[in-house]
């Protein structure tokens, strides 16, 4: 029967590949201008179907759903390996301070460039606000990591002092991004609409910058499943099986802080997916992360694309910031996880 196992673990992946390319056409279908089937067949096949449908499907839907789909898969991968790395399904990217120093980087680029300055690279033009925004998470998980060693006096920082120190300076950030808004009230919108989460206006050049770091730290995190199969039995167990629990650690929290942190430069602070994709995953595909990654993945993907489309046609031509989608949808799924641990710890 083992060697069947993959071949049916693959089988299990397909329906999440089918919702999500489900969710991407429903995603391209609905706007301001609706696409029908003919038309976005046309549009993707290089068939006459008009300048103006061409435009609405590869400049404005196409980049839309893309990034939305590629965000969140990556804060879905990033919260399994967090949630197998703290052993706690409660867990999510932003346990280390991930998105209050991307908020912080933000906040200061708006600021300081008002949000039109941009960058020449070998993408094109790249906002200043990627940039910022990553830098400012990368800052914000090493000083955690620093403040974590310093503690324990060199030693390996056990998980609840990381926990601690991630919640101290995310509680420092959101104060500074407070004081800087209090501050500024002419770019108070401007920032407040970004740290909501939104996907408005975004191009191809997010995606061709977000989108290799998010694959490859995506991926990387895959190629370590095994050793978050181990560190999921707790530290002991994964060292008498000769894995270096300490090392294997850090470099788990740091690929996924690196998604995190290139998922929320693109996209603003988007909270809960990366609690519930691997959660409700983990239900239907079973706690292994050879499978619950890639599941993970799917399932974040299809999750943030319907978040979005809700978002930009509930009220339309009013749009929501889809971090309050994912607020209103991952809040009661947060309160429900949380009364059935108490009921399993009584």
């Amino acid at each position: 029967m083992r060697p069947t196992q993959p071949r049916f673990a693959v089988w299990r992946i397909l329906p999440f590949l089918g919702g999500l390319l489900l969710a991407l056409l429903v995603g391209i279908h609905f706007g301001a201008v609706q696409l029908s089937l003919s038309e976005i067949w046309q549009g993707l096949t290089g068939a006459d179907a008009g300048a103006q449908i061409e435009t609405i499907l590869w400049q404005i839907r196409l980049p839309r759903v893309v990034l939305a789909a590629c965000v969140g898969a990556g804060l879905a991968i990033a919260g399994a390996a967090f949630q197998g790395v703290f052993r706690n399904p409660l867990a999510d990217p932003f346990v280390i301070g991930a998105s209050s120093g991307a908020a912080l980087g933000a906040t200061l680029a708006l600021l300081c460039l008002a949000g039109s300055v941009t960058v020449i690279t070998s993408t094109g033009q790249v906002p200043w606000l990627i940039l910022a925004a990553f830098g400012g998470a990368m800052l914000i998980v090493g000083a955690v990591f620093v403040i974590a060693s310093l503690s324990n006096l060199g030693r390996s920082a056990p998980l609840l002092t990381l926990i601690l120190a991630g919640m101290a300076l995310s509680s420092f950030t959101g104060a500074l991004v407070s004081l800087i808004m209090f501050l500024n009230h002419e770019m108070l919108n401007t920032i407040f609409n970004w740290l909501l989460g939104s996907f408005s206006g975004r191009h191809w050049n997010e995606i061709m910058i977000a989108g290799p770091v998010i694959l490859v730290s995506g991926g990387l995190l895959w190629m370590l499943s095994r050793p978050l199969d181990l560190l999921s039995f707790g530290d002991e167990t994964a060292m008498s099986l000769g894995l270096p629990s300490g090392k294997v650690r850090l470099l788990i929290l740091a690929a996924a802080t690196l998604c995190t942190a290139a998922c929320v430069s693109v996209s603003g602070v988007i909270g809960f997916l990366g609690l519930m994709a691997p959660h409700m995953t983990r239900i239907l595909l079973g706690p292994r992360h050879g499978l619950l990654i890639p599941g993970s993945a799917l399932l974040g993907a299809t999750l943030l694309v319907i978040a979005d489309t809700l978002a930009r046609t509930v009220i339309a031509p009013t749009e929501i910031p889809v971090g309050v989608v994912t607020a209103l949808m991952g809040c009661p799924f947060f309160l429900f996880l949380l009364i059935s641990r108490g009921r399993q710890t009584m």
